[in-house]
């Protein structure tokens, strides 16, 4: 369970500057529609979980990833195998 908290506040921290209005960052927070984050941001970010867990998230997976609990759900997965 802590591990799972830790992973959603990284990922809500990194996530934090592309906030758009007052919409608290969610589970179900589109991480990337074209519209507030890029795709070099969005590695970016990916290269930072995976220093901060200690993980490899694989490029074609992270291609399928659209929600912030998706992303959350990979990092603990493979945080698993670990």
């Amino acid at each position: 369970m802590a591990l799972q908290l830790d992973v959603m506040r990284e990922i809500r921290h990194q996530l934090l500057p592309y906030q758009v209005g007052d919409r608290p960052i969610t589970g179900a927070t589109v991480i990337s529609d074209g519209s507030t984050i890029d795709s070099l941001t969005l590695m970016d970010m990916i290269m930072a979980l995976e220093d901060r867990f200690d993980v490899s998230l694989p490029i074609n997976l992270i291609a399928e990833v659209r929600t912030v609990d998706q992303l959350a759900d990979m990092v603990l997965t493979l945080c698993g195998r670990a």
